[in-house]
Protein backbone atom coordinates (compact mmCIF):
# COMPACT_ATOMS: atom_id res chain seq x y z
CA UNK A 1 0.00 0.00 0.00
CA UNK A 2 1.29 3.09 -0.52
CA UNK A 3 -0.33 6.89 1.31
CA UNK A 4 -0.18 10.54 0.30
CA UNK A 5 0.44 13.04 2.28
CA UNK A 6 0.86 17.04 1.45
CA UNK A 7 2.72 19.09 3.36
CA UNK A 8 3.05 22.61 1.40
CA UNK A 9 3.63 22.51 -1.98
CA UNK A 10 5.43 18.78 -1.61
CA UNK A 11 3.97 15.50 -1.88
CA UNK A 12 5.52 12.78 0.17
CA UNK A 13 4.45 9.14 -0.25
CA UNK A 14 4.67 6.77 2.40
CA UNK A 15 5.00 2.87 1.76
CA UNK A 16 3.09 0.94 4.20
CA UNK A 17 2.12 -2.87 4.80
CA UNK A 18 2.50 -5.21 1.98
CA UNK A 19 4.03 -2.55 -0.17
CA UNK A 20 7.08 -2.64 1.81
CA UNK A 21 7.73 -6.28 0.11
CA UNK A 22 6.66 -5.43 -3.23
CA UNK A 23 9.00 -2.35 -2.77
CA UNK A 24 12.15 -3.95 -1.76
CA UNK A 25 11.71 -6.94 -3.99
CA UNK A 26 12.10 -4.06 -6.64
CA UNK A 27 14.88 -2.24 -5.34
CA UNK A 28 16.92 -6.23 -5.12
CA UNK A 29 15.83 -6.66 -8.79
CA UNK A 30 17.41 -3.37 -10.01
CA UNK A 31 20.66 -3.82 -7.61
CA UNK A 32 21.42 -6.92 -9.27
CA UNK A 33 20.57 -5.59 -12.44
CA UNK A 34 23.23 -2.94 -11.54
CA UNK A 35 25.63 -5.12 -10.19
CA UNK A 36 25.67 -7.20 -13.99
CA UNK A 37 26.87 -3.85 -14.98
CA UNK A 38 29.66 -3.92 -12.73
CA UNK A 39 28.37 -1.87 -10.04
CA UNK A 40 29.80 -3.31 -6.74
CA UNK A 41 28.77 -3.13 -3.35
CA UNK A 42 29.87 -4.19 0.33
CA UNK A 43 28.59 -6.68 2.32
CA UNK A 44 26.10 -9.49 0.48
CA UNK A 45 25.59 -8.76 -3.15
CA UNK A 46 22.38 -8.51 -4.37
CA UNK A 47 21.98 -11.65 -6.52
CA UNK A 48 23.28 -13.96 -2.82
CA UNK A 49 20.77 -11.95 -1.16
CA UNK A 50 17.59 -13.11 -4.19
CA UNK A 51 18.96 -16.63 -4.52
CA UNK A 52 18.69 -16.69 -0.05
CA UNK A 53 15.54 -15.42 0.19
CA UNK A 54 13.67 -16.95 -3.28
CA UNK A 55 15.16 -20.12 -2.88
CA UNK A 56 16.38 -20.35 -6.34
CA UNK A 57 19.48 -21.54 -7.53
CA UNK A 58 21.24 -21.01 -10.81
CA UNK A 59 22.37 -18.27 -12.77
CA UNK A 60 21.83 -14.37 -12.21
CA UNK A 61 19.70 -14.75 -15.43
CA UNK A 62 17.99 -17.96 -13.85
CA UNK A 63 17.44 -16.13 -10.74
CA UNK A 64 16.74 -12.42 -11.86
CA UNK A 65 13.64 -14.39 -14.60
CA UNK A 66 12.25 -15.81 -11.24
CA UNK A 67 12.18 -12.26 -9.07
CA UNK A 68 10.15 -10.97 -11.73
CA UNK A 69 7.74 -13.42 -11.50
CA UNK A 70 7.32 -13.20 -8.09
CA UNK A 71 6.63 -9.20 -8.37
CA UNK A 72 4.42 -9.73 -10.84
CA UNK A 73 2.46 -12.38 -9.19
CA UNK A 74 2.39 -10.40 -5.93
CA UNK A 75 1.97 -6.66 -7.94
CA UNK A 76 -1.49 -8.61 -8.90
CA UNK A 77 -2.99 -8.84 -5.26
Amino acid sequence: MMSQLKQGNEIMKIITGKGIGVFRLRALISACELEAQGLTRRGSSALSILKRELGVKGSRETVLTAAREMLANVANW
